[in-house]
């Protein structure tokens, strides 16, 4: 199979603005901001615990032989796709991940979703969102295959896959990308914290995540551009509940878009400045080489994600979208809700419920009596799929039980 296997140039469903935003040649461009030694966005990478390379020869080793590429040989891709699900794109970056040829040939990848709330690899949703209220929305909820905290989608936003061997997997010369085209496009100082983020004022612009295998790699993150801010805050809040889980915690960060910053940042515009910024800028060191450069790399290239293009990418995508993938992968947690049920005299006795789950599955569901013994409740929903509605609803029948006979009556619901 071609290395190119999947990719096409083609016009179809881009408007002419968004055409000339993403394939104007380069030379034509007024370069209104430039770089110098003195630009706090003109840092330099070096090798880091990542196995980050800035050398100009690089050496790929594979299994009996070894060669010597040199890093003006390495070509750049800019992949755009053209799917706006958010399925599709995690199953088209798995593709690349696992089919593509790296060695001498870099791929960005630029895409955007449809609202959607996006996990990390080892998360736990409902500590990270209230998925049934997601679902009520029509907010998709997705898993991807790196590690990191849970980041809301949707077109107001950019996402960014960049693509190289393991051994030239650099986090900080991708940032770097990012905060240099946003500075020479708009003038947009932005700064890289601790944690890797992008930040404006102390205000997070994009969160980044990886994955790091052999012989491929990746490092994606998302630009905040003009995102629904009010569907994101509502989308990250989870169930008033106490989850105990050993899952990675997302860190909750302020953010800000992009829009907030400067009203002229549009998602086609962004594209079009992160995309140069990358064709222009060497392989291996943060050397900008201007239009040069970028006319000796592949270009921009519209990707369509279908069977047909990347053989095997619809297995994929029903790998991601599965049930057993979103939230029977979520690692073993249990919940605790306080409620109170009737007693005497209209009183009310306050008591715990305890459910235990395990690979998404209500497997104990018991009640923890002020005594401290805990109750077994026997319910149709045992060992099925946990979320909050299920866990409202068996609050709602307890509350309907007279302590009087809790015990036996909890064993009919």
């Amino acid at each position: 199979m071609n290395a190119l296997m999947g990719v096409k140039v083609m016009g179809g469903g881009v408007s002419g603005f968004q055409w000339r935003a993403m394939l104007r040649i380069v030379t034509a461009m007024p370069q209104r901001h430039q770089f110098s030694s003195s630009s706090p966005l003109s840092s330099t990478t070096s090798n880091d615990d990542n196995g980050n390379h800035n050398d100009n020869e690089i050496t790929r080793k594979s299994v009996g032989n070894s060669e010597t590429i040199n890093a003006a040989d390495i070509k750049k891709s800019v992949f755009i796709s053209q799917s706006y699900d958010i399925f599709t794109n995690l199953a088209l970056e798995d593709w690349l991940y696992r089919h593509f040829d790296f060695s001498r040939h870099h791929v960005l990848l630029l895409w955007a979703n449809d609202p959607c709330v996006v996990i990390g690899r080892h998360q736990n949703p409902f500590t990270e969102a209230n998925v049934s209220k997601l679902m009520d929305k029509g907010i998709t909820l997705a898993r991807r295959n790196s590690g990191g905290g849970a980041v809301y989608h949707d077109r107001g936003n950019l996402n960014c896959t960049f693509f190289t061997p393991r051994e030239r997997y650099n986090r900080k010369y991708n940032l770097n990308i990012l905060t240099r085209a946003l500075f020479r496009e708009w003038a947009i100082k932005a700064e890289i914290n601790k944690r890797d983020d992008i930040v404006i004022n102390d205000k997070k612009i994009s969160g980044t995540a990886a994955k790091l295998g052999h012989p491929n790699a990746y490092h994606h993150c998302t630009l905040l551009v003009s995102a629904n801010k009010l569907h994101l805050g509502e989308s990250l809040v989870k169930e008033d509940a106490n989850y105990i889980s050993k899952a990675t915690a997302s860190v909750r960060s302020p953010i800000k878009n992009l829009v907030d910053v400067n009203r002229t940042v549009n998602v086609p515009q962004l594209l079009s400045a992160v995309g140069y910024e990358f064709l222009r800028t060497s392989a291996t060191e943060l050397e900008d080489g201007g239009s040069t450069q970028t006319m000796k790399q592949r270009g921009f290239q519209l990707v369509n994600p279908t069977e047909k293009w990347f053989p095997g990418i619809n297995a994929l995508r029903e790998e991601f979208s599965s049930w057993d993938w979103v939230l029977g992968k979520t690692p073993k947690f249990s919940v605790e809700k306080e409620l109170a049920l009737k007693a005497d005299n209209d009183k009310q006795l306050k008591m715990k419920l305890i459910v235990e789950v395990d690979k998404g599955l209500m497997t104990d569901i018991g009640i923890l009596m002020p005594s401290g013994e805990r109750v077994p409740v026997v319910s149709q929903l045992q060992n099925k799929p946990y979320n909050e509605k299920n866990l409202n609803g068996i609050i709602s029948a307890l509350k309907l039980v007279s302590t009087d006979n809790v015990k036996q009556a909890i064993n009919g619901l």
